[in-house]
């Protein structure tokens, strides 16, 4: 127990060092993207004051071949915090961060955490349903072709796994919207519900949501059945053919019993440690071509959203939550080790 504690206090610590450094390289290479927030601001006002005949566009003065005031110009970078040295942002973001404040978007005027919790919804969505049906599927099917190794069954579905891995996700969603949403009308183009949704019954609402699911979720779930199920596959054939296997054939259990009570348990410890990675990446491993396709306004659309418009609050926000969450949940897989095996120990 002792060994084991110690084992996560000396984990819990890596993770400082690992973020300062995640944050600190993202934050170098942020100092040398050209078109910062800046840059877009004064962009933008121009381009609306040129629009709108020579006015001033949110009080900011165009003036023609002379360019912005000087005094606005420090006004906007003060506004932006780039009045400041980059050491001096880079500590004072630390610091923030070390209180779990994101800072706020540049460009959206909200809260980073009230924007990830707005797009949250879509992302849980696309992400647990395609955890469940990926591995409710993949799992049973691997144990099916290991036990049929060989056989037509096992060609015919090794085939079709592969070919869903080999189509890309993006291709599928357009030829599902293409078909089955333009074509056939039997599902809808966009968004995760219809308008009307909450004027619906309870149960008009599970099925207009699901009845918007569907294709998003077809998409990325073809694509995630061949890797799990093939290391199903392989691990319960390498534990079929070891000598407990023998041994427990001989004293008189079937195979199927032979497998579920004694192989099934070894060959699903690479699977179920690697549970806690893949349920926590559902609920923030968003599909940022899938969300563009399918208009579903998502973490992957944010992120992307963020980056195109310099919106470095929102792009480090993120990242420091994503890291932390992703350095948390593999501390968790290897814990689970222990958990399936008690054979490890962490000394």
């Amino acid at each position: 127990m002792l060994t084991m504690l110690a084992y996560v206090v000396k984990r819990l610590l890596l993770m400082i060092p690992t973020l300062f450094g995640v944050l600190l390289v993202t934050f170098a290479v942020i100092q040398f993207v050209p078109g910062g927030p800046v840059e877009q601001y004064l962009a933008e006002a121009r381009a609306g004051v040129r629009g709108s005949g020579g006015a001033e566009s949110g009080g900011l003065a165009y003036r023609g071949a002379q360019g912005v005031d000087k005094q606005r110009l420090a006004q906007i970078k003060a506004f932006y915090g780039f009045d400041k040295p980059a050491p001096q942002r880079f500590w004072l973001m630390i610091g923030r961060f070390a209180r779990f404040d994101l800072g706020q978007s540049f460009f959206q005027n909200k809260p980073v955490w009230a924007l990830i919790r707005e797009k949250l919804p879509v992302s849980i969505s696309l992400g647990l349903w395609t955890f469940f049906i990926s591995y409710g599927i993949s799992i049973p099917l691997g144990i099916a072709k290991a036990v049929r190794a060989g056989t037509r069954f096992d060609l015919v579905t090794t085939l079709i796994v592969l070919a869903g891995y080999a189509i890309p996700g993006f291709v599928l969603g357009v030829a599902l919207l293409v078909v089955l949403g333009g074509q056939l009308q039997w599902f809808p183009l966009r968004g995760l519900t219809s308008p009307g949704w909450s004027a619906l019954s309870w149960p008009g609402k599970v099925a207009d949501y699901l009845w918007h699911i569907t294709l998003p979720v077809t998409a990325m779930v073809l694509g995630n059945f061949a890797v799990t199920t093939m290391l199903t596959k392989n691990s319960v054939l390498e534990e079929i053919g070891k000598h407990y296997m023998l041994t427990a054939r001989a004293k008189g259990l079937s195979t199927r019993q032979a497998l579920y009570r004694h192989a099934l348990r070894n060959a699903l410890i690479p699977i179920v440690t690697g549970f806690p990675a893949a349920f926590i990446g559902a609920f923030f491993t968003g599909s940022l071509l899938i969300e563009t396709l399918f208009s579903l306004d998502g973490l992957g659309l944010l992120s992307y959203e963020s980056v195109i418009r310099r919106d470095y609050p929102v792009v480090l926000g993120t990242l420091f939550l994503f890291t932390l969450i992703g350095l948390v949940t593999k501390l968790i897989s290897d814990l689970c080790y222990v958990w399936v095996d008690p054979r490890i120990r962490f000394d």
